[in-house]
């Protein structure tokens, strides 16, 4: 080479970076010298100023003293290089690498490329190859090899670039002038560097081809297809599809031309060419990294293998990127011996980018040349191929794979009569016409089996590295086959991504499918050709149902929505889910797959912006009318409150009974809470108040306290924007109660003060009752019992002037509680009846088993214990998995006690442990603090005291953080007690003092400060 045997001055850049002088290897310095010269050498002949040149060596983060450091880099470059002033010259602010086309291995290479260029436009094909021939033995390795920094990475892959364009533009040359065998293993060894090179697997093809070797250039497109698929989830590109058909057709233009010399020998005749004795397979590669799928393999196999009259035809259908091809190839690799008399595979391009599905004739044609039918017995007509293919499929057993169907009528056409033949066909959409067929739908991944896929294809150390990030990666792929080996395989191609970056990447929606694509075949592409298959009325419906706030979405939200009846509704429905583009998790309610709605919303013909306010109202409207309808079912006789808003003309759920409203309720919560965010978002205040006093209710209900609290707080919110101060009092009042099941006293003081205020200038008496109510209960909470007394008696008189049986019931059960608290057992008791015999005149009520308990709390104090449990009997009667956890808690823990007092110590036990898991689920302090000393006192008379001892200590601390004073006091009560029979007699007398002075600031008579009677009674254990 000249770098070595020449003379002069050669600078190296395609390989590792070399400088020589007259055959004498120059040491050019640290790293960063390197990368200077480099950059000046690959712009060689232009100016680069100094900051340029920075970015080179450092990349965005250099250094403070970096153009200095530049600075004296070059100077150093100088001193090693002869005459080194003269190749890097100063020029302005920054410097110029000046070089002849002589002293440069690229300048040399891009002249051999203009030399080529001319002599193939002259009509000299030979000559032109000899150029690119000397211009490509300047390659030593890739260029710059070595050295790193996002500039010169940038450069050199465009140098790669035009290195592989010369090299496949030398092999057409080549090919060109005639040349076939003498290519084949030089382009082997391009091919095993370059595996994923289309153009140069086509030459490579084409070379076997020409060279008689038919069978090894097929056999070379099942081998880059699997890479491709293997490496990037993506079939090969049209030209290689068109050049393998061709193939197979043996078409004429693939016949090499005649050189332009003749031979110095004349070649020896070929020898005849001898009948195939293997029978003809062609299915693809299987793929090496295939992973789970264990069941639907075992589905298959097993429907592959039911003997029968009629051939056997097994269907895959599922989502586009689901795998089912690599699914159907493996399953047909492992059945293939059963089928000995061969296995044919044909892509019927279903949904082939830019590409039309395959007729029937055309896929006769491609099978018939598949199964080894001579030319010359294949008619041209339909009718003619189709009884030559019977005829030559007639007793053989043989396996079909139609993979990538669309059209049924092609599907049908092709069907073998021979009862002794499988087809296993793969469809994006079930073909319903398809009879006889057993269908598998196939769906994503199991987590582990995501997992797995990651872990083969990317490298289990890396994956085992990093397990929390593998779990994140594969659920952000919505573990979709496709998306997932997309993502490994960019994360596998990419040593210095960790999985956490590649997560990080994933999680922006705006740019998720960018990440999971890769040339032809990533996910959005996948999902865009399901998509253009569907009619326009479905693909408007696909668009405008992925902006549904919620996780499912059922027909009638949908119907909604999209502003269609029911029927025609879920009808479009049927017709996505057909296409996979929807899931159904149960009957009723659809889905989108995470990638498929990111996909519906990225779509650029997605609906004009002008319908979406539209849409949104709809849906609010459709909301609101029915939490109304199922709040009318779930809670008879609530106070009606007219929205002043026009009502929805949306169908409505049935709600034929309570069951029915609450269980769409418990479906429908997530996203109620998510179209009042909508709702807000699209300024629709009025309906944000209204939904939130609906959904409310249901929140109270299920003691989902945080989400009510936070919920009134938007109200509250809504309400003022408004500047409806009725409104904003009703809001203000259901705020209060929140806060006061919470135990946050000030914030739940301040609304309920506010809110009632409100009422009463507004003449609003129902909220007026209800604010009472709530500050009543903040009161009783603080123990100031004289002033709660007051509100609760003020909310009763309202409630039952106004005749609101329903509300008065509510604040009488708030006062037996009061009553309760105090000591004043028999005035808890004949309050707690009125409440249950108003709640009985309404027919439900949710506080049913609230005033059940009450009623037996009172009338345990007062020692009437065969009524308490009567009372709790009928209680329990009404607790279900619905329940508040922590009222129920409350029935059960009485419920134990008194079965500790009859003796039962196994229904003691049984009712304990149900308190316990219940009481740690709720999130009402108020409760907590209650049961934990409910449970104290049992577990002390039980003679566990040290549980006792933890109980109490535990309720002590949930009740004085939230000021809840009687319980404080019952609390150190408790404590009192376990230390005095755990023998610390000091820590006893100073518990019981501090609630002695707690009792007496409450009011309690000295005769009620003990524990009621069935705490009298000890010698049997609870759990």
């Amino acid at each position: 080479m000249a770098s070595i045997d020449g003379d002069g001055l050669r600078f190296n850049v395609l390989g590792p970076l070399e400088a020589w002088a007259d055959g004498v290897r120059l040491e050019l310095g640290g790293p960063i010298q390197r990368r200077v010269l480099a950059t000046l050498l690959l712009d060689a002949g232009h100016m680069l100023p100094v900051p340029r040149l920075m970015e080179a060596a450092w990349g965005e983060d250099p250094p403070a003293t970096g153009a200095h450091q530049i600075r004296k880099s070059v100077a150093n470059l100088r001193r090693r290089i002869p005459e080194g002033g003269q190749v890097l010259v100063t020029d302005g602010s920054g410097y110029t690498a000046v070089v002849t086309p002589a002293q440069l291995d690229l300048h040399e290479f891009t002249g051999r490329l203009d030399q080529c260029k001319e002599l193939a436009a002259s009509g000299q094909p030979r000559e032109a190859a000899e150029a690119l021939r000397a211009g490509l033995a300047l390659w030593r390795g890739p260029a710059l090899s070595g050295l790193d920094g996002l500039v010169i990475e940038a450069a050199t892959v465009l140098l790669e670039e035009r290195h592989m364009a010369a090299v496949e533009r030398y092999f057409e040359l080549r090919l060109s002038l005639g040349e076939t065998a003498e290519l084949v293993s030089e382009l082997r060894g391009h091919v095993g560097r370059f595996p994923l090179r289309e153009t140069l697997c086509g030459q490579l093809m084409l070379a076997l081809y020409r060279s008689g070797r038919r069978a090894e250039a097929l056999d070379e497109y099942g081998k880059v297809r699997e890479r491709l698929v293997e490496k990037l989830g993506i079939d090969p590109g049209p030209a290689l599809g068109r050049l393998y058909e061709d193939m197979l057709r043996e078409h004429p233009s693939l016949a090499a031309p005649a050189p332009l010399e003749p031979p110095s020998k004349a070649a020896p005749p070929a020898p005849p060419t001898a009948a195939p004795a293997d029978p003809p397979r062609n299915l693809p590669y299987d793929l090496a990294d295939f992973v789970g799928r264990e069941r639907e393999l075992r589905q298959i196999t097993a429907s592959a293998r039911k003997q029968g009259q009629r051939t056997r035809i097994v269907a895959l259908d599922g989502m586009g990127g689901s795998g089912k091809t690599s699914l159907a190839v493996r399953a047909a690799h492992q059945l293939a011996d059963e089928f000995p008399d061969g296995q044919l595979y044909i892509d019927l391009r279903g949904h082939t980018p830019d590409e039309q599905p395959v007729t029937t004739a055309t896929a006769l044609e491609i099978l018939l040349r598949d199964a080894r039918v001579p030319e010359e017995r294949i008619p041209d007509d339909l009718p003619g191929r189709a009884a030559v293919w019977q005829s030559e499929l007639s007793g053989k057993r043989m396996l079909i794979l139609l993979d990538n169907a669309v059209d049924v009528a092609v599907v049908i056409g092709l069907l073998p009569r021979s009862p002794g033949c499988l087809v296993i066909v793969t469809s994006r959409a079930r073909l319903l016409d398809l009879d006889g067929a057993k269908w598998i739908s196939i769906g994503v991944m199991a987590p582990e089996e995501s997992t797995s896929l990651v872990a083969e294809v990317l490298g289990a150390e890396r994956t085992a590295a990093e397990p929390p990030e593998a779990a994140e990666l594969v659920r952000l792929c919505g573990h979709l086959p496709l998306a997932l080996r997309i993502a490994a395989a960019r994360l596998r191609n990419r040593p210095s991504w960790s999985l956490r970056y590649m997560v990080e990447r994933l999680r922006d929606e705006t740019y998720k499918l960018d990440e999971l694509n890769s040339g032809e075949r990533g996910v959005a592409t996948t999902l865009r050709l399901s998509y253009q298959g569907l009619t326009a009325d479905c693909r408007s419906a696909f668009l405008l149902l992925s902006f549904h706030p919620g996780r499912a979405v059922d027909v009638f939200s949908a119907a909604a929505l999209l502003g269609l009846d029911v029927r025609e509704t879920e009808d479009r429905l049927e017709k996505l889910l057909d296409a996979h583009l929807l899931q159904q998790p149960e009957v009723g309610l659809y889905v989108y797959h995470d990638l498929v709605r990111s996909f519906a919303r990225s779509l650029d013909d997605r609906m004009p912006t002008k319908n979406g306010p539209a849409a949104a109202m709809r849906l609010v409207d459709y909301y609101l009318a029915a939490t109304e309808a199922a709040c009318a079912v779930l809670f008879p006789g609530r106070s009606e409150r007219p929205t002043g808003l026009p009502r929805s003309a949306a169908s409505l759920p049935r709600f034929s009974q309570a069951d029915d409203a609450q269980a769409w309720f418990a479906r429908e919560d997530a996203t109620l809470v998510s179209v009042i965010g909508l709702a807000e978002r699209e300024s629709l205040d009025r309906h944000v108040v209204f939904l939130i006093r609906n959904l409310a209710f249901y929140l109270n209900l299920r003691g989902s306290l945080q989400e009510f609290a936070r919920v009134s707080r938007t109200a509250v919110a809504a309400a003022r924007r408004i500047g409806d101060a009725g409104l904003l009092s009703i809001c203000l009042s259901n705020l209060g109660v929140a806060c006061w099941k919470l135990g946050l006293q000030d914030e739940g003081v301040s609304a309920a003060r506010e809110g009632r205020d409100l009422a009463v200038a507004a003449d609003d008496r129902p909220t007026q009752a209800h604010s009472e109510g709530a500050l009543g209960l903040h009161e009783s909470m603080r123990g100031q019992f004289d002033q709660a007394l007051g509100h609760l008696e003020a909310a009763v008189a309202l409630e039952r002037e106004l005749g609101t049986p329903r509300a008065e019931a509510e604040s009488l059960t708030v006062l037996s509680a009061l009553y309760e608290q105090w000591g004043r057992y028999e005035e808890a008791a004949d309050t707690a009846r009125r409440a249950i015999a108003l709640i009985r005149q309404t027919g439900r009520h949710e506080t049913a088993l609230v005033a059940l308990t009450d009623l037996a709390l009172a009338q345990v104090g007062m020692g009437d214990l065969a009524a308490a449990e009567s009372s709790l009997g009928e209680a329990r009667a009404m607790y279900d998995e619905r329940t508040d956890p922590g009222q129920a808690a409350v029935t059960l823990a009485l419920s134990a006690i008194l079965a500790h007092h009859r003796g039962d110590a196994k229904v003691c036990g049984e009712h304990t442990d149900q308190a316990q898991i219940l009481v740690e689920r709720s999130t009402s302090p108020l409760r907590q603090a209650k049961v934990k000393n409910m449970l104290g006192r049992l577990f002390g008379a039980c003679g566990d005291h040290d549980k006792a001892l933890s109980l109490h200590v535990q309720a002590y601390q949930v009740a004085s953080a939230i000021g809840y004073r009687m319980e404080e006091a019952h609390a150190l009560s408790g404590m009192a007690m376990a230390a005095r029979a755990r023998g610390d007699e000091l820590t006893a007398v100073t518990h019981r003092a501090a609630a002695e002075v707690l009792f007496t600031d409450l009011g309690v008579p000295e005769s009620r400060r003990r524990a009621p009677e069935p705490f009298q009674v000890a010698g049997f254990t609870a759990r």
